[in-house]
Formats: C-alpha cells, sequence, structure tokens
C-alpha cells in the first residue's frame, strides 16, 4: 500500500510549494544581491546563459525517466501555479509605474523572484516541447510545437535580450560653431556620432547625424505646438551610404539595426540660425528573434484553427 501511494503522481500542492519556494528564494536573492544587474549579462553572457539553459532543458528532460521531480517539471501541475504566479507578478508590474532604480514592484524588470519566475516558466516550456516531440504522428504535433516553441523563444530571447538594449540620447545642431559658444563648450559636431546613456556617458556610434533642418509647426492663432521633426542625413559606417530621412514624434526612422526617435528639442535666441534636435536611438538586437517567436505562435494559431475547422467539415463515416 505504501509502495503504491509513493507512486501516486504529484498535483497542483506540489506545484505551489514549488512555487512558493521559488519565490523565496528570489526574495532572498533580492535582498543579499540586490536588483538584476542586466548589463552584467551582455553579450556573449546572455549568449553563455542560453546555452546552459537549453542544457538544464535537456538534462531535466532525460532525468524525468528515473528522476520524480524531473518529470513532474513538465507536468501541467507545475505550469499551472507558475503560470498564475507569473501573471499576478506581470499585471503588478503593469499597474505600477516602472523606473529604473525604483522599488521592488516599480522595478520588477530587476526583481529577482519575477525573473526566476519566467526562467521556470521557460524550463517547463521546454520540456513540455521536448515530451510532445516524442509523440506520433508527428504532423498533429506541428500547432502544439509551432505555438510552444514559439513562445519559448520570444520569452527567453527577450528576456536575456534585455541586457543588450542600448537607449541613447543624441544632440544635434545645424550650427555647431554657434551651439558651442552658446553652451560655452565644444558639445556639438556637424556630424554628430556621439549618443548618451542615463548616466550620461558618451558612447561612439557606428552612424552619424547630421541636422539639415529643425521643423516646428504651431496651431493657427496660437502657442501650442502642433508639430516637431527632423531633416537629416544619416551617414552610415558599415554600407558607406548616406540616407536622408525626415525624423516625426512617434515615426521613427531605422538605420543599421538603430531606431532613431524624435524626443525633444531646444529653442535658441538664434532662431533658425541655430536649431537643435534631441534625438532617442534604440537598439535591441534580439529583437528580430522575438518577433519571429510571435510569428510562429500566430502560424501555430492559425493552423490549429484551420485543423480543426477540417475536422468539423468532414462527413462521420
Amino acid at each position: 500500500m505504501a509502495k503504491q501511494l509513493s507512486k501516486k503522481p504529484w498535483g497542483l500542492g506540489k506545484g505551489w510549494l514549488i512555487a512558493a519556494v521559488l519565490m523565496a528564494v528570489g526574495l532572498l536573492l533580492h535582498l543579499a544581491l540586490g536588483p538584476v544587474q542586466w548589463q552584467q549579462f551582455a553579450w556573449p553572457v546572455n549568449g553563455v546563459a542560453l546555452l546552459v539553459l537549453l542544457l538544464v532543458v535537456a538534462v531535466v528532460f532525460v532525468l524525468g525517466s528515473r528522476v520524480r521531480f524531473c518529470r513532474f517539471l513538465g507536468t501541467y501541475g507545475a505550469a499551472v501555479p507558475a503560470l498564475v504566479v507569473a501573471t499576478a507578478l506581470t499585471v503588478v508590474m503593469g499597474l505600477t509605474r516602472q523606473q529604473t532604480g525604483g522599488s521592488w514592484l516599480s522595478d520588477m524588470l530587476r526583481f529577482w523572484p519575477f525573473v526566476l519566475s519566467y526562467t521556470y516558466i521557460a524550463l517547463i516550456l521546454g520540456l513540455v516541447v521536448l515530451k510532445r516531440l516524442l509523440r506520433r504522428p508527428a504532423w498533429r504535433n506541428v500547432p502544439f510545437l509551432l505555438n510552444h516553441v514559439g513562445l519559448f523563444m520570444a520569452l527567453v530571447t527577450a528576456t536575456l535580450g534585455n541586457a543588450d538594449v542600448q537607449q541613447l540620447q543624441m544632440w544635434t545642431t545645424n550650427n555647431a560653431d554657434m551651439a558651442n559658444r552658446l553652451v560655452g563648450e565644444e558639445q556639438f559636431h556637424q556630424y554628430e556620432r556621439t549618443a548618451y546613456d542615463e548616466h550620461n556617458e558618451p558612447h561612439q556610434l557606428p552612424i552619424a547625424i547630421e541636422l539639415k533642418r529643425f521643423i516646428i509647426e504651431k496651431y493657427a492663432d496660437s502657442t501650442t505646438v502642433r508639430r516637431y521633426a527632423s531633416e537629416v542625413m544619416i551617414y552610415s559606417q558599415a554600407t558607406m551610404h548616406q540616407y536622408a530621412a525626415t525624423i516625426d514624434v512617434n515615426k521613427p526612422v531605422e538605420v543599421d539595426g538603430w531606431k532613431i526617435y524624435q524626443k525633444d528639442y531646444w529653442l535658441t535666441d538664434a532662431g533658425d540660425d541655430c536649431q537643435i534636435s534631441i534625438l532617442e536611438l534604440v537598439r535591441d538586437p534580439w529583437l528580430p528573434w522575438v518577433y519571429a517567436g510571435i510569428i510562429m505562435m500566430l502560424l501555430g494559431a492559425l493552423l490549429q484553427l484551420f485543423i480543426g475547422r477540417k475536422k468539423q467539415v468532414t462527413p462521420s463515416p
């Protein structure tokens, strides 16, 4: 009797226990180490972390035939509590204003319990995918695999890729000499290549931007600004080409993997003789992988819908 009870499959209770322990470990790590320092996971460290995650998934899957705990991780009993915890933390993140350096819940992307919860879900997803690959016939698994592999890809690359995201600010002018006299230092150049991060650290970019003209339009009989934009020439070091573009608010221009946004401006007393435009440059090299995962999920959903409708119209024998 005791032997039969020991073989009884684990259920949601064990899943909730594992999720609770994981959250407790996350809180202890946060108290001991502080927030997750994503800059320490920049390439190639995040690439190594991805390989380690894939290796762990493979090892746990192999051990699943002999170790009860490893076998349980690929079941609904483990997945449901993990999803509930991750969803709850995500809802809190959506309802709380997020800012770097804020409190635990207002800097969720660096909150250890949040990071561990999504890592745990990635582990479960990997195990579920490997289990489904062994089912036959293989063609019936295609929609499921597209959905789950796509979700795994989007989740993991969005998380690890966060370390390589660059968000910089660049000040450009159509009259570098006059702008430098106004600020009292040699800060501006005709072809601006230097951008600054949130800590005001300079970064030399592989593109240069020349401001040709700053556009500002106001409503008739009003001082309220209706539109502001920058007419620029962008020089690419990689392709040795130059691109003329107009950068509008909410209409960025993309060159060599950099998205260039119109962020702000500074109106000087010199008027059109010295215009200063403030641009924001964002680069996320992992974003194509995130998009690929999302496309796979959409294809899986469409294929599942197609198969479901085909079953409905197929006459019974």
